[in-house]
């Protein structure tokens, strides 16, 4: 049975190429950054939280563990999980729940949902969906993720793989899905500005 609080990071150890370089998650958003947003939304959740970052950690001033990739060469969101599933492995945790640093309005009920579905179907990875109709559009980089499949997602990213969904696949996974469209996330300068609009809206 998945703890209702599993331990939980943040992937911020992307390059961010579309936003121009540099660390898109401390891109101001508000009173804070899209980091701290992401930081109180998914940190009310879960047992503990860390974040996945590459370089010297103390550019992002948050008091959480940094994660960097055990694998070289920036192999993508994958070893980001990896990390994760590591770090949650060594504190005895059996379940990690991953989340994007650019994506500010998260689901408050996240955890939860991604742990009941989880108990429902049995699987070992729950990826979040979202979207009207028949077929919810998959968010990989946000999941519940069984430790154990550490072994085998290392070998995967060593052999080449770079998808989180190619890896879900293989290895089971089942679908959470959300209303709306709650994973909105962050990619372009643009997007930031309809970032800044949304939240306007939703503190007038």
């Amino acid at each position: 049975m998945v703890s209702s609080r599993p331990p939980a990071v943040i992937l911020a150890g992307g390059l961010s190429r579309r936003m121009g370089g540099g660390d898109k998650a401390l891109k101001p958003l508000g009173s804070g950054t899209l980091l701290s947003h992401v930081i109180a939304r998914l940190g009310a959740q879960v047992s503990s939280l860390a974040l996945n970052i590459n370089g010297d950690a103390r550019r992002f001033d948050v008091n959480l563990p940094g994660l960097a990739d055990s694998i070289p060469d920036h192999p993508g969101p994958l070893a980001g999980i990896l990390a994760g599933m590591e770090w949650a492995a060594a504190a005895q945790a059996d379940w990690i729940v991953t989340a994007a640093c650019d994506t500010p309005f998260l689901p408050a009920d996240l955890v939860v949902r991604l742990c009941a579905r989880q108990e429902e179907t049995g699987a070992p990875i729950v990826l979040a969906a979202s979207g009207p109709g028949g077929k919810p559009v998959m968010h990989p980089t946000f999941g519940l993720w069984s430790t154990a499949l550490a072994p085998a997602l290392r070998r995967d990213i060593t052999g080449g793989s770079r998808r989180i969904r190619d890896f879900a696949e293989r290895a089971g996974l089942a679908l959470a899905p959300f209303d709306g469209d709650p994973f909105f996330n962050v990619n372009t300068p643009e997007d930031l500005d309809e970032a800044r609009r949304r939240l306007a809206e939703y503190t007038s």
